[in-house]
């Protein structure tokens, strides 16, 4: 059973249709500069789904994702402010975790969760290192910002493709007004067409005063095969 917190952060992700997309060098920037300030040489942009964790942007590990019974990122969301574990050996939370007991071997984890506009929990911007050590107030304060960043990315790249997909309805709307236009309106006794004010004329007029098309009259063989047999058969031809 998915609790109702964790629907609503697969909601959000679906939303921001961000899982399992390509790397991107907003989110890798971001990463790169939480590596140089806080001295690890892990960084990472978690996401968190149901049962898993994925990276969105990572420095320092080739992994693509945990699962998220392993993940220190799944308690980093369940608080306000930076997950701060400094010896994760010693923590009773974390030091049977795989992570931890084997690679990466995890020591020293801080993450500051990815809150939306709306409260929900995204994942985390964490910064990770196989050593102990210590972590102060103002390098909490750069992570947290650095990961209201990573909002402000995750809402422009959501406008950005909502402008996109709006523009491309406008030019499918276009589209489809000048299909309109192009259909004439015919009668289908006669084959006069309907002009802008509403005058029928013939075909040939309208074109005429619509268009540079000019008209030649000739006859089609179809219509010369049976203008012969009407005047072999001596009956009047049709007009």
């Amino acid at each position: 059973m998915i609790d109702e917190v964790t629907q609503r952060r697969i909601a959000a992700l679906r939303e921001y249709e961000i899982m399992d997309t390509p790397p991107e060098e907003e989110f890798d920037e971001i990463t790169r500069l939480t590596s140089f300030i806080c001295g690890t040489p892990i960084a990472l942009v978690t996401l968190l789904d149901h049962r898993r964790q994925w990276f969105k942007s990572k420095v320092g590990i080739s992994g693509e994702e945990t699962p998220i019974e392993h993940a220190f990122c799944a308690h980093a969301i369940r608080q306000e402010g930076v997950l701060l574990v400094n010896d994760a050996t010693q923590d009773a939370r974390f030091a049977a975790n795989p992570l931890v007991t084997s690679a990466p071997n995890i020591r020293f984890y801080a993450g500051a969760p990815l809150v939306t506009q709306e409260g929900v929990s995204l994942g985390t911007l964490c910064a990770i290192d196989c050593t102990p050590r210590d972590f102060g107030v103002e390098k909490q304060e750069a992570l947290m910002a650095l990961a209201h960043q990573v909002i402000r990315s995750l809402e422009l790249r959501k406008t950005v493709k909502a402008l996109e997909l709006a523009l491309l309805a406008k030019e499918r709307a276009q589209q489809e007004v000048l299909a309109l236009q192009a259909l004439l309106p015919m009668c289908s006794w006669c084959r006069k067409i309907r002009d802008d004010s509403n005058y029928w004329c013939k075909v040939e007029d309208y074109f005429s005063q619509n268009s540079q098309i000019r008209f030649s009259h000739g006859v089609c063989p179809d219509c010369f095969d049976r203008l012969q047999k009407e005047l072999e058969g001596g009956a009047e031809p049709r007009g």
